[in-house]
């Protein structure tokens, strides 16, 4: 009921009050609620009997429908209606969002009458059971569209809509009015206000542009993305689930809406960036400020020009300067890489002589070992002597006297072992002294060979930092029984190893080997000599030689062959059938034979080390 409008002369009077509301409980009954469980159990939505019983008084709007939608629609996946497109499946493609509530629903009707299943069953089409059938889409399309609100939210997320901003580049610049006023009337959809100013043209007048540009900069956008919830609240199972449901939801719409803005945002800033129009407003109210600027700009060039004249002398001169410098100090560079190089040549001929000249004279022995051993000392000479004494013993040896040059050999060979005693002596001392200062009883206690070679192993098994560290000293007295060192004496050395390892490592290890080599010594043979008694030439590595002729290189291992060891031990287990054979391979320096033994060293080391533990165990 619509009151008449108020004549001039009535004066309102209140006469009474509503009363508070009252929550009651009704119980749904009669023929409407009835229809609506049919529909309900028949799955058809709850306005599609108000379709087929519309009121013939609504006004017929001409609507144009696509009707070749068979392979659209038998392609849906009513389990994917969200994504279908609505405007395409009701055949309102051509519309979208201008078509009416009246075109919609006539749009619907023709749909219903062509692809309702009971007139696809009437035709002698089969048609799937329940939601699978294809209808469902249809449905899904008239209930968001039939509905203003859910219209709204699809036409939101419209899937034809063109969100692409113009670029600020040249070329919209050059184009402004044709890449940007298609740009605004696509957008001009989404503001709450009715009349939205237009772009306007080249000659708009400066008022007119700045209110386009305050309209749209404070854009008012009904544009919401609901549609795009991923879940629905009615999914809920209870008011907490629903609430969090349409907290998440919320936060989403949020997000997409200041993405939206964003996207507004960047459509005007680059228009007003390209807007050839803004320049030129920007370029006179420019030309106003310059003329102000333009006497005190021309009165302060002529000193910038001049300061920055006089810096960049200052500049040019001291590049010249350091030019200068660098040409000298590449030409010194160049000098001393010359000597170098000439140094290098000279130690390369003199060494190669020293060779020859003892080669030549069969290293003055006709003994094999005499022979290998003067072999490692030319070596040796030609690593360690100066090049004054190289072209002194050269002089020498190639003088041509066999036993001028053979006693030359053998002064040079017994001086350089005598200075490398000496220097082993005098490290050996310093390591005493070390060792001596550490601890009151171990001062003036010294250490045999084999006593450091047992400590160099205890000291691996039990490393710096473990409960274990003192059983050191049993390692040894189970090596040597007649050793009379004691934990103290083992600590005060270890430290002193640690202080002078690669020292004390290299020399027990060169001191094993030498021990090793005088053993073989007795074994080695020599291969047939060429004729003339001329010694050939060596072209296989040393420990290529000794596997060839021991079948192991004594050489010690070193951390890289032991890695390489361990991992080819993961690599192959002892299923393997040709294990050792595989292993052996991946260590070219090593034989089949040297891996075994190899592998037994580190079972005793690890046995030692549990014996250690035991007996420490047993102390206790």
């Amino acid at each position: 009921m619509i009151l008449p409008e108020a004549l001039p002369e009535d004066v309102t009077e209140v006469t009474g009050n509503l009363s508070v509301p009252v929550t009651i409980k009704v119980e749904p009954a009669g023929r409407w609620y009835e229809a609506l469980c049919q529909r309900r159990r028949q799955r058809h939505s709850i306005s599609h009997h108000s379709v087929h019983s519309s009121s013939s008084e609504e006004s017929e709007e001409e609507v144009e429908i696509d009707e070749n939608d068979e392979a659209l629609l038998l392609g849906l996946d009513p389990k994917e209606w969200k994504k279908q497109d609505h405007y395409a499946v009701l055949g309102l493609s051509r519309l979208r969002y201008k078509a009416t509530e009246n075109q919609v629903k006539k749009a619907y009707k023709q749909k219903v009458l062509k692809h309702h299943p009971d007139k696809r069953k009437a035709r002698g089409v089969k048609v799937k059971e329940g939601e699978d059938d294809y209808f469902t889409c249809i449905t899904r399309a008239w209930e968001t569209l039939g509905n203003p609100i859910k219209k709204r939210s699809f036409d939101s997320v419209d899937p034809l809509f063109d969100d692409d901003v113009p670029p600020n580049n040249a070329d919209s610049k050059e184009h402004f009015f044709e890449e940007f006023t298609p740009a605004f009337e696509r957008n001009a959809r989404w503001s709450t206000k009715k009349r939205v100013p237009s772009l306007g043209k080249p000659d708009t007048n400066f008022e007119d542009v700045d209110n386009f540009y305050s309209f749209w900069y404070e854009l008012e956008s009904w544009r919401e993305f609901s549609y795009l919830d991923e879940e629905e609240k009615e999914k809920g199972e209870n008011r907490e689930e629903r609430r969090w449901i349409e907290k998440q939801n919320k936060a989403a719409r949020q997000k997409r809406k200041k993405e939206e803005m964003v996207r507004i945002r960047q459509l005007v800033d680059n228009a007003y960036a390209c807007d050839p129009r803004i320049q030129k407003f920007l370029d006179d109210e420019k030309e106003k400020k310059l003329s102000v600027k333009r006497a005190k700009q021309e009165a302060a060039r002529q000193k910038v020009e001049e300061e920055a004249r006089i810096k960049q002398q200052a500049l040019d001169e001291e590049r010249k300067r350091k030019e200068k410098e660098e040409e000298e100090a590449k030409a010194q560079a160049a000098a001393l890489k010359k000597e170098k190089d000439q140094q290098k040549k000279i130690f390369k001929k003199e060494r190669k002589t020293l060779r020859t000249a003892v080669k030549d004279y069969s290293y003055f022995t006709d003994v094999d070992d005499q022979r290998v051993t003067n072999m490692t000392d030319v070596d040796r000479l030609a690593d360690q002597l100066s090049i004054i004494k190289l072209q002194s013993l050269n002089q020498e040896l190639t003088s041509g006297d066999e036993s001028k040059a053979k006693a030359a050999f053998l002064r040079e060979v017994e001086e350089l072992n005598r200075l490398t005693e000496e220097e082993k002596k005098k490290q050996m001392e310093v390591i005493h002294k070390q060792s001596s200062g550490e601890g009151s009883q171990a001062k003036g206690k010294l250490w045999s060979e084999q006593e450091i070679q047992a400590l160099i192993k205890g000291v691996n098994l039990f490393p710096a930092g473990t409960k274990d560290r003192l059983m050191g000293s049993d390692i040894i007295k189970q090596h040597i029984t007649d050793s009379n060192k004691g934990a103290k004496d083992v600590l005060a050395k270890a430290k002193d190893l640690q202080k002078n390892d690669f020292v004390l490592k290299m020399e027990a290890d060169k001191k094993a080997f030498e021990k090793f080599e005088t053993q073989q010594k007795s074994k080695v043979t020599c291969e047939a000599q060429p004729k003339e008694g001329v010694t050939s030439e060596r072209f296989e590595k040393v420990y290529e030689q000794q596997i060839r002729e021991t079948g192991t290189n004594p050489a010690p291992w070193t951390a890289e062959e032991q890695k390489i060891l361990e991992q080819a031990l993961k690599t192959f287990p002892a299923s393997v059938g040709d294990r050792w054979e595989k292993i052996s391979e991946t260590l070219p320096t090593r034989s089949k034979k040297d891996c075994m033994k190899r592998y037994k060293e580190l079972v005793e080391i690890i046995r030692a080390k549990k014996a250690a533990k035991d007996a420490a165990a047993k102390k206790k």
